[in-house]
């Protein structure tokens, strides 16, 4: 098997075909079984945000692993296949760990450094394990993928900022109202992840008074208690828009809460920062006098400032030499079967000397023959010892590859090669 991953984020779709593409939750176990469910997909995690959705896969094969991957995708968001794949970047073998770590770290993100991203591949891996759609080789990236963006965020600064979507969303509503927002009064329309972050950074910015509301009003109740803003009803939402400044929405909802008709009842300016995918605003009420929206394709555009280039570069580095960790690893796992393969050819052997010689010498006692059969065993184990070891670390270096196949060459071995990549070159997408 081999590593292949596929997806859309805002650098290569606008947020209409994201939203289209969006997996809520409740949907991930029942897609992760899907991609499993196809013939050339062995394992699968699926990460879905505001602004990416990703498939990390292992595959028998890159092209036909490619098409199972983009057929699902295709039949989830109704977006036919031909024109789905103009808007999917793909990295392959190599490229696909890179692309994982680089994700991890922050080097990836809309908002360069924002470490949201860690708990989102948290999250995605969990659920994988949760419906056994991951197996060794996906274990193993997601926790390396795991370390290196922890790696990165503690060693480097390009988090410093505390940048993430809500900040730089933040500096665009500024912009807007006049450069601050101190003492600014606010509405946030969700209480789950993205409304908690919402929530905090809006605290720290010096918005304020807050109010939250969500259509669980518990869950509004306690993230407003704990920022000591206050929870608004959600059938009273008409009335909390008419009393604020900025609105930021980030519901889960798979229909527009701001309507065109509640928003044409607001009668004052006002400043929404629809970070929900599918969209929180409807697309028809954009546009209204008075209305400034400020959403996941405009945050895109604004390329809002990120860390210091020495703080990226630090980064880099972390991940080059992470990935070649990761494929040492691999190259190492790869020669497993191979090794296998030749500890039990050896066994065979041994065993099919056994058999003549108590053919021959029938007068041997059975313990007589358990302990030629154990000294035939030990003298085997002891001369493959030292040369299994030392392929085990020759294959874990650059071209390690190499010892697996003369290994099987020189003794005929048979080893299915499920482990090995097959002769596609790297592709990196137009991530």
């Amino acid at each position: 098997m081999n590593l292949l991953s596929i997806g859309a984020s805002y650098r290569t779709a606008d947020v209409a075909v994201l939203e289209r593409l969006v997996i809520p939750e409740s949907s991930v176990p029942d897609l992760l079984q899907r991609l499993v469910a196809q013939p050339y997909v062995g394992e699968a995690v699926v990460v879905s945000t505001c602004n990416r959705v990703e498939v990390y896969a292992a595959v028998s094969g890159f092209h036909g692993g490619l098409g199972d991957i983009c057929n699902v995708l295709s039949e989830h968001s109704g977006i036919p296949a031909t024109e789905l794949a103009g808007h999917l970047y793909v990295h392959y073998g190599e490229a696909a760990v890179r692309h994982s770590f680089r994700v991890s770290s922050g080097l990836d993100s809309m908002v360069v450094g924002e470490a949201q991203i860690l708990g989102q591949l948290r999250d995605a891996y969990h659920a994988a394990t949760e419906v056994d759609s991951a197996g060794r080789l996906l274990h193993e990236l997601m926790q390396q993928t795991l370390r290196v963006g922890k790696r990165a965020h503690a060693e480097t600064g390009i988090d410093k900022a505390g940048q993430s979507v809500v900040t730089a969303a933040l500096d665009v509503a500024a912009e807007h109202l006049g450069g601050d927002l101190t003492g600014r009064s606010a509405l946030i329309i969700g209480a789950g992840a993205m409304g908690s972050l919402s929530v905090a950074t809006l605290t720290r910015s010096g918005v304020g008074p807050l109010r939250i509301t969500n259509r669980s009003h518990e869950r509004a109740d306690r993230l407003a208690e704990a920022y000591g803003a206050v929870a608004i009803p959600f059938d009273q939402l008409d009335e909390a828009l008419r009393e604020v400044d900025i609105v930021v929405c980030a519901t889960a909802s798979t229909e527009p809460v701001l309507t065109r008709e509640r928003l044409e009842r607001v009668g004052k300016d006002l400043v929404v920062l629809d970070l929900a995918v599918p969209r929180d605003v409807a697309p028809d009420a954009v546009g209204l006098p008075g209305l400034t929206v400020v959403d996941i394709d405009s945050l895109a555009n604004s390329r809002r400032t990120g860390p210091a280039a020495a703080e990226t570069a630090a980064v880099e580095q972390i991940v080059v030499a992470e990935v070649d960790n990761f494929l040492g690893w691999l190259r190492g796992a790869e020669i497993a079967p191979t090794v296998a393969a030749l500890r039990t050819r050896a066994e065979e052997v041994v065993s099919a000397e056994m058999r003549k010689l108590v053919s021959r010498r029938p007068e041997f006692t059975d313990e007589q023959r358990a302990d030629v059969s154990r000294t035939l065993h030990r003298v085997v184990q002891q001369l493959l010892h030292s040369p299994t070891v030392r392929v085990r670390q020759l294959a874990a270096e650059p071209g390690g590859d190499q010892y697996a196949a003369l290994l099987r060459e020189l003794f005929d071995l048979d080893v299915p090669l499920a482990t090995q990549a097959d002769a596609v070159p790297e592709i990196g997408g137009k991530a």
